[in-house]
């Protein structure tokens, strides 16, 4: 299957997202909502749990526990995390939807709960059968190697490198077909010719520990949840997943550089509430998510992350419509690379 076919069914949400990379959006989003807000009947009458469907170390659980801490600090009430991984997230996702619909128990999900839904339709709809709280990470990907690599050293190098090793090339990545790191994997080998194996890893620490213990050849990953390895010059990008290159990446290709003619997907993370919940609670979770992303603590771990790159910010009706677009996006995408759509 051609690469252009895949590329016709991907450019809306791409172009309604409005990215640019160069650009750092305003910090605070929620400047019109109140700076208090009581809980309906006393509601919060105690702490609130937050299900995690991915481990601690990865972005899901870093994003987790700051949007965790924000909250709390805003608002007093405690939260306690409760981290389910396995199944590129569809554990954490069961273990939700069997909690009661009382709004006491907050759900933080990747764009991993949009392409489930986009390849089965009988799994849930995270922008109908939950209530999007708040979108507070919309971020892009990256391809790295160590730093200490002798046997390439950049993206051309790799390239011809991986194309001499007849599929014995090795990059860590996700577990799931069809989420959006195998989609981009698709569209990169495609381009290019490259036949790498991707060894797949449900959780964050075990996928970056291969790469920096030479179990693999390179990672796929987002710039955010690898900060650590970057600033103690351990991995090295050598591929950045957008049009231009952001100014903090400005050594690194794009995939305009790289000749890579291909809009990319992107990694976004949010929190949701049951759908069934009491409206009048809803309203009140709503308000301390979207605040929450405006606490200063929230905003310094966003910027930490590379989150100030591209805006990353959407309230309910905002992710609703994200999501609602990704689902589309990914079914055509789906239908081109031949996978079986329910």
């Amino acid at each position: 299957m051609k690469l252009k076919k895949y590329l016709a069914s991907i450019g809306t949400v791409a172009v309604s997202m409005a990215l640019s990379s160069n650009i750092a959006f305003a910090a605070c989003a929620t400047d019109g909502l109140p700076a208090s807000m009581d809980g309906p009947d006393g509601y919060p009458e105690r702490a609130l749990t937050m299900i995690v469907p991915y481990g601690p170390a990865g972005g899901s659980g870093q994003v987790a526990q700051a949007m965790a801490q924000a909250v709390s600090d805003h608002t007093g009430i405690s939260i306690n995390r409760d981290h389910k991984p396995g199944g590129s997230g569809t554990v954490g996702m069961t273990a939700f939807m069997a909690t009661p619909a009382d709004g006491y128990t907050v759900l933080e999900h990747i764009d991993d709960a949009s392409s489930a839904h986009a390849l089965d339709s009988s799994r849930p709809n995270p922008a109908t059968d939950l209530i999007p709280l708040v979108t507070s990470q919309i971020t892009f990907s990256q391809i790295y190697i160590r730093a200490k690599e002798d046997r390439f050293t950049d993206w051309p190098s790799f390239v011809e490198w991986v194309k001499a090793q007849g599929g014995k090339a090795t990059i860590a990545n996700v577990s799931k077909e069809g989420s959006m790191e195998r989609v981009m994997m698709k569209f990169i080998t495609d381009a290019t010719g490259m036949e790498i194996q991707q060894i797949s890893f449900d959780k964050g620490a075990p996928r970056y520990g291969a790469l920096a213990g030479g179990q693999v050849d390179a990672l796929f990953e987002q710039p955010g949840d690898v900060r650590k390895f970057l600033d103690a010059g351990t991995f090295k990008p050598i591929l950045t997943m957008l049009k231009e290159a952001p100014a903090a990446f400005a050594d690194v290709p794009s995939l305009t550089d790289a000749g890579l003619d291909f809009d990319p997907l992107f990694r976004f993370r949010g929190f949701y509430v049951h759908k069934d919940a009491p409206a009048d609670r809803v309203e009140w979770l709503q308000w301390a998510f979207q605040k929450a992303y405006c606490e200063d603590s929230y905003q310094k771990y966003n910027e930490s992350k590379f989150m100030t790159l591209i805006e990353s910010f959407r309230d309910t009706a905002g992710s609703q419509e994200l999501i609602t677009n990704t689902i589309s996006q990914y079914r055509d995408v789906y239908k081109q690379m031949g996978l079986e759509v329910k």
